[in-house]
């Protein structure tokens, strides 16, 4: 990154890729960082953006963490909020921009941030800004930008296609695999429950009980989520649940109750399986089985961060065996069966 050069980076959750392009971005930006009040002097040089508002926030949280002892301005923008809470910072003029794609184009439409100084542009959790749901939103932000910068593409997994598509916007990058690509961390213990549909909140309740540890457990749906952390409290569980539905506001509150400890147990779809750093997060369980096998990845690499050790259970009911079969296959080894709890 020092020398300039593009990137495609992959490598295990937790294993520190924020630190991976934050640290070298700081230094290499650190020439041009200014003391004055005029904005001029701040303009946007590094870009990063990120498919997840929880991400984006996190990302921005470390970049000022690791810069506090230089005058660089960073600044998080993101979608479910008011967007005039965020222009008087953007107007004074920032150096690091962290942003959703959706929200970052709002402002560009409302002209209250250039691109036309960014030096760097980075990709978090780059394979779901390449998927297709992000490419159009992608493809306008890259026309905004000059065409002489350095891109760096970090993700715990990268697929065939996304490293086709990589192509069209890197420029002869470096691949840096620090572990086989889609492995998933030795130092999560996985384990397979096999179970009915209707047994499943019994067990899952069983499990919280006995471990008595904190969890986030993963569904596929905003409805199940929903309904199941009402069934958990019902069960004198201390759950909330955390997806696409609620409001940021509601969002950030049930994390921050988690991070603390005044919530055990966090229900959550995928929009929280991407990038999320809870300090030594115990279990993860998989309620239901996604059905990208990627998704598993990115899910049970919110335990075993930073070199903890970590437990996944997931819970397959018959109809999910071969959902559970194509895990098996991309991260290329065999999951233990274990006797569910009675």
């Amino acid at each position: 990154v020092l020398e300039g050069r593009d990137l495609m980076a992959g490598a295990q959750t937790g294993t520190g890729k924020t630190a991976a392009f934050t640290l070298p971005l700081l230094q290499k930006l650190l020439p041009q960082a200014s003391t004055s009040a005029s904005p001029a002097r701040h303009p946007v040089r590094a870009l990063i953006l990120t498919p997840t508002r929880e991400l984006a926030i996190q990302v921005e949280e470390s970049v000022k963490a690791y810069g506090k002892h230089v005058p660089l301005r960073s600044l998080v923008v993101f979608g479910g909020v008011d967007i005039k809470t965020q222009t008087p910072h953007l107007m004074r003029g920032v150096e690091i921009l962290v942003a959703t794609p959706g929200r970052l184009l709002d402002h560009v439409e409302s002209r209250t941030v250039q691109l036309g100084q960014v030096q760097m542009l980075i990709l978090d959790e780059a394979d779901r800004m390449l998927d297709m749901g992000f490419l159009p939103d992608l493809k306008r932000i890259l026309d905004l930008l000059p065409k002489q910068r350095q891109n760096l593409m970090f993700s715990a997994t990268f697929s065939n296609d996304i490293k086709r598509l990589a192509d069209d916007f890197l420029t002869n990058p470096t691949l840096i695999e620090v572990a086989r690509s889609n492995a998933t961390n030795d130092n999560v213990e996985q384990k397979i429950l096999k179970v009915s549909a209707d047994e499943k909140h019994a067990v899952l309740a069983e499990i919280l009980r006995s471990e008595n540890a904190q969890a986030i457990v993963f569904t596929k749906t905003k409805l199940t989520a929903s309904r199941l952390a009402r069934l958990l409290q019902r069960d004198g569980i201390a759950a909330d649940a955390i997806h696409g539905d609620k409001s940021q506001q509601e969002r950030i509150q049930a994390l921050d109750a988690f991070k603390q400890g005044k919530v055990t147990t966090l229900v959550a779809t995928d929009v929280a399986a991407r990038g999320l750093d809870i300090d030594s997060l115990p279990l993860v369980i998989n309620y239901e089985i996604p059905h990208a096998p990627e998704d598993y990845v990115h899910r049970i690499g919110r335990t075993g961060r930073a070199g903890a050790k970590g437990v996944a259970i997931s819970l397959v009911a018959p109809d999910e065996e071969k959902y559970l079969k194509e895990i098996e296959k991309l991260i290329k080894r065999d999951i233990a069966v274990e006797t569910p709890p009675r």
